[in-house]
């Protein structure tokens, strides 16, 4: 990884925040997307905008992958590509709350080598590289080692459906937060226990934050536990779980076996999140 990849991201994950707070609580334009894949506002055309511009600017050979932009297949043959979330928690967005983020990272043979969340309306900024710890606002962030019982799982109400539990439900504690990478951070704070997600995936909702819980001690995978990779066709990983290394094992074995998802089923859903 170029040795200022996780500065100039930094560098664009603040600006991104600039610019949506000029929109955030002031009534922005909202449409809804094609298919059913979710609204998107003035401010995430705008931020998007901006990011593709900077970063593109500055690493004209990466490839770009971002919920907002076309997909360009020229992607999965580049060494390193974007991957862009540019506000991950519209709805909350819209709605007025803080919870949204911007998510920015760079892949590398299907791995995250730099990731930044940065949530502009809280000041809080996450970031790791693929060496070194994770870092909440310049201070390094480790998971909680927390065992099954009584864990506390970021996931929405789908997660805890005893249908994913071998039929029972699961001794653990739901909580929800709007958006998904920073729920992924939130994890690697020690904050919440794991993450969980039954449905597939967008590959920019998670690619920041799975770094920043791997280097903050977390085990992330699909749901089946195979390890996740970026800049795949298809942009989706089958679920996601993420925890540190006993509960993950705990949670795993815990849940009803998984058939997985093929890539066709995949490439089937709308795109969007």
């Amino acid at each position: 990884m170029p040795a200022d990849d996780l500065s100039l991201l930094q560098q664009a994950a603040h600006e991104a925040g600039e610019i949506a707070l000029r929109h955030w609580r002031r009534d922005p334009q909202v449409w809804d997307k094609p298919g059913g894949a979710g609204p998107v506002t003035e401010a995430d055309l705008a931020v998007n905008a901006h990011l593709e511009t900077l970063l593109r600017g500055a690493r004209p050979d990466y490839g770009w992958l971002s919920e907002e932009s076309p997909d360009d297949p020229a992607r999965l043959a580049a060494e390193y590509c974007f991957i862009i979330d540019p506000i991950d928690g519209t709805r909350a967005f819209i709605d007025g709350q803080p919870g949204f983020s911007s998510s920015l990272a760079i892949a590398r043979g299907g791995r995250i080598t730099a990731a930044v969340v940065h949530l502009p309306a809280q000041d809080l900024t996450y970031c790791a590289a693929e060496t070194g710890p994770a870092a909440l606002n310049g201070v390094a962030i480790s998971a909680s080692d927390h065992g099954f019982e009584d864990a506390t799982v970021l996931t929405g109400k789908p997660g805890l459906d005893p249908a994913h539990w071998r039929g029972v439900a699961p001794p653990l504690l739901r909580k929800f937060r709007p958006s998904l990478a920073w729920r992924l951070c939130l994890v690697a704070e020690g904050r919440f226990d794991a993450a969980l997600s039954v449905r597939p995936a967008w590959e920019w909702d998670i690619a920041a934050g799975s770094l920043i819980a791997e280097r903050a001690g977390c085990r992330a995978t699909e749901l089946g536990g195979a390890p996740l990779r970026f800049n795949r066709p298809g942009a989706r990983t089958d679920g996601l779980l993420v925890a540190g290394a006993a509960l993950h094992g705990q949670m795993l074995a815990a849940m009803t076996p998984r058939k997985a998802a093929g890539a066709a089923q995949l490439d089937a859903l709308p795109r969007g999140g």
